[in-house]
């Protein structure tokens, strides 16, 4: 039986000034189960079941994070209701997480959301996951200004987004290999930590000397990012228990060594680490924000919740005289209140979705 822990919060008001409208809000783009009800931009609730299974198998398997959803999605409805005070028939429209993500996952949810819609009648809302995350800055005061710019880093994307308004952004850079999270949890595996192992390294970095070891920073040109080669570099560096960040056959330590040189220094690893992560994230948003002339800056989506990344992002804002904001920590890991908010939006633009629509793995802006 697969354990879940369900959570909720409720939050303070969102600044509305539209006749009142209540949302009902569905996240189920990977391995989180997530529902949520808006009214005018407030957050009532915001329920989500967390999967545990995956731990065993070191990263999210598919058909296991599905079959879960089918099983959570219903509880969790009835639970963010239930904490909102309302009943299926006072809510005036459905959203739903439509893109990206694991398709099996996002199936769930899409097919649940346009049951409802159909059933009872409702407008069907179809969310963009990572403009959702962008978004979760106008959930709680203060909020951006428009046009702001937001770095969107999760364990699957790293992006950075124009926002010129609640309905119409830019990416202005991505990655071209592999996300900012994927770098965490990889890096995180090869120093001996359990799935997900990106928490730990945040933990252990608190203690550690993040100048003991020094990564190579890719040389992407644009707003881009890139982190396959860094994640090469620090498995070299281990293998070769701390002599160099290139393959050499004849340099290669024993397992013995290697674990002993982690051992020896894993606070200073994951804290060495850490920063070159961050580093790489900070200065091509810095890059962004001089080539826009914008001041107003936002980080979102899971790795935001990495106090490493949260502490040299506000230093930064201290620097270079910008006005930062980050979203609460519930707002951060995948979540349907920020599917509710950017639906919230969508709703006033009328923009809204057929039972034709179809759920994605992957979709453009």
């Amino acid at each position: 039986m697969i354990q879940d822990e369900i959570s909720s919060n409720q939050n303070p008001p969102f600044r509305g000034t539209r006749r009142s409208i209540s949302i009902l809000a569905i996240e189920s783009s990977c391995d989180e189960t997530s529902a949520a009800v808006c009214r005018d931009g407030k957050i009532l609730s915001n329920i989500t079941a967390n999967q545990t299974i995956h731990e065993k198998y070191g990263g999210v398997v598919p058909e296991l994070a599905s079959r879960a959803h089918m099983q959570n999605i219903i509880p969790v409805v009835d639970a963010s209701l239930r904490v909102a005070g309302y009943e299926l028939r006072d809510i005036d429209a459905i959203a739903f997480t439509q893109s990206p993500g694991l398709i099996g996952s996002l199936l769930v949810g899409s097919q649940f959301a346009k049951s409802l819609s159909l059933a009872l009648n409702k407008p069907l809302i179809a969310v963009h996951h990572m403009q959702a995350h962008v978004l979760a800055n106008l959930i709680d005061d203060p909020k951006p200004d428009f046009p702001f710019l937001c770095l969107t880093v999760s364990g699957g994307h790293t992006q950075i987004v124009l926002c010129e308004s609640p309905t119409k952004m830019k990416l202005l850079g991505e990655t071209i290999d592999d996300a900012a999270g994927e770098a965490f949890d990889k890096s995180a595996k090869l120093l001996g930590f359990p799935y997900p192992g990106g928490p730990l390294i945040d933990k252990y970095a608190k203690s550690g000397n993040p100048n003991r070891f020094h990564f190579p920073e890719p040389q992407i040109p644009e707003l881009n990012f890139s982190f396959s080669g860094l994640k090469t570099s620090i498995l070299y560096f281990l293998q070769n228990a701390g002599k160099s960040h290139v393959y050499k056959k004849e340099a290669i330590a024993s397992e013995t060594d290697q674990k002993k040189f982690i051992d020896e220094n894993l606070s200073d690893l994951c804290a060495s680490i850490q920063q070159r992560i961050v580093s790489i994230l900070l200065n091509k948003l810095k890059k962004a924000a001089i080539e826009t002339e914008i001041k107003d800056i936002c980080i979102a989506g899971g790795v935001s919740a990495n106090s490493g990344l949260r502490g040299a992002f506000e230093e930064s804002g201290r620097k270079n005289h910008w006005n930062t904001f980050i979203p609460a920590f519930e707002y951060c890991t995948d979540n349907a209140a920020m599917i509710a908010i950017t639906a919230y939006y969508k709703y006033f633009e009328k923009d809204f979705a057929d039972l034709s629509v179809t759920a994605s793995a992957r979709a453009s802006w």
